[in-house]
């Protein structure tokens, strides 16, 4: 289910098992995709879900289980700065029968960092999905990249994709600024702050303006370390600093083309994709529901529901029967 960025995601994968994904641009959206079996992983039982741990070069990918591994597999992809916790309250009103799987990409939650030295791609998330499913914007490209492995995509609050700059000059500011950011990053090497709870959940609020107090402590459960002197977050810096993928118009339309017929997208009325409510700068994402609305009307189901960004964190309900009903719908293409 997600871009670094923006809000969650969800795909289901096909067999190897068929995997279902619900994405969330890592930063904002969230993602399922059907897990491979064959990956070792440690699994320790904590309550009503499951920790796991799955090796990489570089440490782990750290995740959380719901459900029996031997139910129909569905990968949960975050968002931006989040992290598996953002699944918390959605995962539990899902259809029952199915084995879901929320990772936190690297650098985020309880995942390892990458080397330092190393900076963050958007397609870096996408290799983390890729080893852990064998298969999500990070939901959305996997599914453009492998799709014989995908057989549904959900986007909540997430068009999958991100704008590409309308001249080469601001493209090429756009890199130089990820490498500058980075370089300075690594030269003041600061030590992460601690912050009393208090504080950590404030300082989360104030940078995400649709989530509620219950929500950002449900992420910081799982985003930040208690330590002598106060909580610190768990984020790795540098993804701040990512270099993503963007794309025309034109792009998206041809890239959704290739998964029609098995994908839904839902938007808050009152989150950050609302046309009338976008600045008027903002043309891809006009454009971009223009097209939905247009070319890609009889094979995208696309869905507004009252609440903001975090819908699915902060009222789950809104969005969980929409969901379940087109995850278990053979038709894909029946109006929900």
């Amino acid at each position: 289910m997600v871009i670094p960025g923006s809000q969650p995601m969800v795909v289901r994968i096909r067999p190897a098992k068929e995997l279902w994904a619900i994405n969330k641009i890592p930063g904002t959206y969230s993602e399922h995709v059907a897990l491979s079996r064959d990956i070792p992983c440690e699994h320790s039982i904590l309550g009503m879900f499951s920790e796991v741990k799955f090796p990489v070069p570089w440490g782990h990918v750290a995740a959380k289980a719901w459900g029996s591994a031997e139910g129909h597999p569905v990968l949960c992809l975050h968002g931006w700065l989040d992290n598996a916790n953002t699944f918390d309250k959605l995962i539990p009103l899902l259809p029952r029968g199915c084995y879901y799987v929320a990772m936190d990409f690297s650098g985020h939650g309880l995942s390892s960092h990458r080397p330092a030295g190393c900076p963050y791609h958007f397609l870096d998330y996408v290799s983390d999905v890729r080893r852990v499913a064998a298969g999500g914007a990070v939901a959305g490209m996997f599914c453009f990249l492998y799709p014989e492995m995908v057989d549904k995509l959900i986007l909540l609050e997430n068009l999958g994709f991100l704008l590409a700059p309308e001249d080469t000059e601001a493209w090429l500011e756009s890199k130089r600024l990820v490498i500058d950011r980075l370089l300075s990053l690594e030269a003041k090497q600061q030590t992460p702050r601690a912050r009393s709870p208090e504080a950590a959940l404030q300082r989360l609020l104030e940078a995400n303006r649709h989530l509620t107090a219950e929500g950002g402590a449900i992420l910081l459960q799982r985003g930040a370390t208690e330590t002598p002197a106060g909580l610190v977050f768990n984020r790795d810096m540098r993804v701040r600093t990512q270099s993503r993928e963007s794309f025309t118009v034109e792009q998206c339309v041809k890239l959704l083309q290739k998964i029609q017929d098995r994908v839904l997208i839902i938007v808050a009325q009152d989150g950050l994709l609302v046309p009338y409510k976008l600045d008027t700068r903002n043309h891809f994402v006009k454009d971009l529901r223009k097209a939905f609305e247009s070319t890609l009307k009889e094979h995208i189901q696309l869905i507004e529901v009252p609440g903001s960004h975090f819908v699915h964190l902060n009222k789950p309900e809104v969005v969980s029967g929409i969901i379940s009903k087109f995850l278990t719908a053979r038709n894909t293409r029946a109006r929900l």
